[in-house]
């Protein structure tokens, strides 16, 4: 930030750090092996759509992009609307890497079009060795991940739940460390 933008008040805004959500990668190989957290082999990328023709264009062109690597990898497309008006492009893979390269690509192409403010979220969905559905949670505008465990219940969460798993993440994963910011998402589409 320059001497002119804090007499003005402006805030350099930090873009997303890729390389923080390829550390589930390595992250994903101890939560495997040494706590039995296993993917169910689905992750979504969540953002705020504009009508605009340029928008939407990255957004088909990201699709196509993403089915056509799907043929060779195994990947599943599929966008979804949610019940806030926030849009989901859902890939559905067994493998971790080319769940984080799919969503990593989506996140790219909007980002290069100049919508790196519209991603929000991407969220990675796992289970546990009782089958109870876990989620890690990438935030975008803050570069850090958290956790988030749907408890029986409508829009419960089990939050000793996720603090065990932050605490069995350890320093695998750059973790939000403002409790206040573990948004739960309810209605996740994967």
């Amino acid at each position: 930030m320059g001497f002119l933008d804090a007499l003005l008040g402006k805030r350099k805004i930090a873009g997303p750090a890729p390389d923080r959500l390829f550390a589930l990668t390595t992250a994903y190989v101890d939560l495997e092996s040494a706590q039995g957290v296993r993917t169910r082999g689905s992750a979504g990328i969540v953002f705020q759509q504009l009508a605009t023709a340029d928008f939407t264009q990255i957004v088909t062109e990201t699709e196509e992009l993403l089915r056509g690597t799907g043929a060779e990898t195994g990947s599943t497309i599929e966008t979804r609307d949610d019940q806030y008006g926030y849009k989901w492009i859902v890939v559905r893979d067994d493998d971790i890497d080319d769940l984080v390269v799919s969503v990593n690509t989506v996140a790219d192409n909007l980002s290069m079009g100049g919508y790196a403010d519209r991603i929000l979220a991407a969220v990675f969905a796992f289970e546990d060795a009782q089958k109870q559905a876990l989620y890690l949670i990438y935030n975008y505008k803050r570069g850090s991940w958290y956790p988030f465990a749907p408890a029986g219940g409508e829009q419960q969460r089990n939050t000793e739940r996720e603090f065990q798993l932050k605490a069995q993440i350890g320093a695998g994963l750059p973790m939000e460390s403002d409790l206040g910011r573990w948004f739960p998402l309810w209605g996740i589409p994967i």
